[in-house]
């Protein structure tokens, strides 16, 4: 069997649904020198039976393993891949037909060491997935480009490449899940490996299908960025505090109007400004009426959510 350039690591927990949508949408790459490692992290809800369908149609490995979480799983996925490079999806991510022609062409003339891609919503998707894909990926909500800084890009887990030789000098993920993504790549930047943003190598990622389960997801990013910060001091910037000082300004208003109303008016109305910039952006950028109104919700959820995970894990937890 002739060694691929590309080893695809999804761990999944009890997801055999998005992970077949996940495998058929790999099945369409023009690209095809890459094999897939499967990882199911003591599911109870396997996705055995997803994997065999597509044994045929792509070049595939399957292992269970006792559930230790993502960070664990994908190190278990390194270890059974044959490529070159490794590359990480999140089992909710759709992958474009062009993804690895996009990576291929790039590393022709950029040999880095390490790479990410932005994520977007898909016109497939649910009006709720789509406004939560936009807010995530929003500058007006801290999002952009995630991970973008003036010291290089840090790619995320749900669209992150990396060479073989930077598993071989991190050992891959050491946090169990919680911001496992940014901790590792603040180690690969420590160690002086190159890593680049690819932006015609997207993935169009559902995330979840509630806002009470983005609530959890969100609130989890902020406890995650807090461990990041224990562990590397000085990767908690300012821009990591603006979800908790928007709870707090939240929290501050009907307090503000006993005591100064007129503070609280003009406190109100910021964030009134704001809410409609955010959705008219979203307006701007998915044209649609209804996901722009979702915007709505899915912005304070993921704020709030974010700002009182940070705010727990910064201020309560050891």
């Amino acid at each position: 069997m002739s060694r691929p350039k590309y080893s695809v690591v999804v761990p999944v927990y009890n997801r055999p649904q998005e992970v077949a949508e996940l495998l058929e949408s790999l099945t369409q790459q023009t690209y095809k020198n890459f094999e897939v490692v499967l990882v199911e992290d003591g599911s109870a809800i396997k996705s055995d039976q997803v994997f065999e369908q597509f044994a045929g149609k792509l070049t595939i490995q399957y292992f269970f393993k006792p559930n230790t979480g993502p960070g664990p799983s994908r190190n278990a996925g390194f270890e059974h891949a044959r490529g070159d490079y490794f590359v990480v999806f999140d089992s909710d991510c759709i992958i474009p037909p062009h993804y690895f022609e996009a990576v291929e062409k790039f590393l022709s003339t950029n040999p880095v060491a390490a790479w990410g891609g932005p994520d977007k919503g898909m016109k497939d998707f649910t009006p709720l997935q789509q406004a939560m894909a936009f807010t995530m990926s929003s500058v007006l909500t801290t999002g952009g480009i995630r991970g973008k800084s003036e010291k290089g890009f840090q790619p995320r887990s749900f669209n992150m490449g990396i060479s073989r030789e930077v598993y071989e000098k991190t050992k891959g993920f050491q946090f169990d899940r919680f911001a496992e993504d940014i901790e590792l790549s603040v180690r690969i930047r420590k160690l002086g490996f190159k890593s680049a943003l690819i932006p015609d190598a997207f993935v169009y990622h559902k995330r979840r299908t509630s806002l009470s389960q983005f609530y959890r997801q969100v609130s989890n990013f902020g406890k995650g960025r807090v461990m990041v910060g224990k562990a590397h001091p000085g990767e908690v910037k300012p821009t990591h505090w603006f979800p908790f000082f928007f709870l707090l300004g939240i929290l501050s208003i009907p307090v503000m109007g006993l005591i100064n109303p007129l503070l609280s008016g003009i406190l109100s109305f910021c964030y009134l400004t704001y809410t409609i910039l955010v959705l008219f952006e979203c307006l701007n950028t998915t044209r649609s009426v209804w996901v722009s109104l979702l915007s709505i919700p899915s912005l304070y959820v993921q704020m709030i959510g974010y700002g009182s995970g940070f705010f727990k894990a910064m201020f309560f937890k050891s």
